[in-house]
């Protein structure tokens, strides 16, 4: 089976996915609704943007483009499965004032305007997308981070076991608190993970990140995951595992 069809495959798996989680969700009685709960709303941030790139693979391939890519993706499920959202941005730019003139004034403005944006929302919910880089080839693998101890662990461990289950079971990541040095994550109060979906320094991580299919899937499994934990023990699904994890199955060639 060729790449591309192996990753169109895998989208279609992990979109089925969310069409069985909807099925259990309307099954468990009229009471429940995959209507948004009161006041939530999705925050979804594509890293970097504009004049800042991020990370650069050996083709020429930046970051800021996978990670619109994803996002858009993952905002477009969100909003079919009825969940208020809010993308931090739908194009290539920066989120800077328009006073910022240097490349370090505009990066700073940016990051503390897309804390503005999260911090309005009474009751977000954060998502931020970005890839990872490693200056030894060899090492692959999506890896989810958390902000806010309790509040974030338990989705991010959620995220992580989907993502290895459905698209990459040898992967042996764990889900880890995100470093003090991540300026969005550390200047939020709401639950929040920070979705590396791969290495654009691994060649052949990079091919799968920039095949449409593969970013459907990825953007899936991480729309799943939010809707496990939201659903199946309320707003308190942050906080446990449970029986839906059967929902989620390896994805084989």
């Amino acid at each position: 089976m060729s790449g591309s069809a192996r990753w169109k495959l895998v989208s279609l798996a992990a979109l089925g996915l969310l069409g069985v989680l909807g099925v259990l969700i309307l099954w468990r009685g009229p009471a429940v609704s995959t209507a948004a709960p009161a006041g939530v709303r999705v925050v979804i941030d594509p890293g970097h943007g504009g004049e800042d790139g991020g990370a650069v693979g050996a083709d020429g391939t930046v970051e800021s483009a996978i990670n619109l890519e994803i996002a858009r993706r993952l905002d477009a499920i969100l909003t079919f499965w009825g969940q208020d959202t809010k993308l931090l941005r739908s194009e290539d730019i920066s989120l800077h004032d328009p006073d910022a003139a240097t490349i370090r004034q505009k990066k700073t403005s940016d990051l503390h305007n897309r804390a503005r944006l999260v911090n309005e929302e009474p009751e977000a919910r954060l998502i931020s997308i970005h890839q990872n880089f490693f200056p030894q080839a060899q090492y692959h693998g999506a890896q989810v981070f958390y902000a806010n101890g309790p509040l974030g662990q338990p989705w991010a461990k959620r995220t992580q076991e989907n993502l290895r289950a459905c698209l990459d079971p040898e992967n042996s990541r764990a889900e880890k608190p995100i470093s003090h040095d991540v300026y969005l994550m550390n200047h939020i109060t709401c639950p929040a993970i920070l979705v590396e979906c791969g290495f654009l320094s691994n060649p052949g991580e990079l091919t799968r990140l920039r095949d449409p299919g593969y970013q459907t899937a990825l953007a899936a499994v991480v729309a799943a995951s939010y809707l496990q934990c939201t659903y199946e023990e309320g707003e308190t699904g942050y906080g446990s595992q449970s029986e839906a994890s059967i929902l989620l199955h390896p994805v084989r060639e």
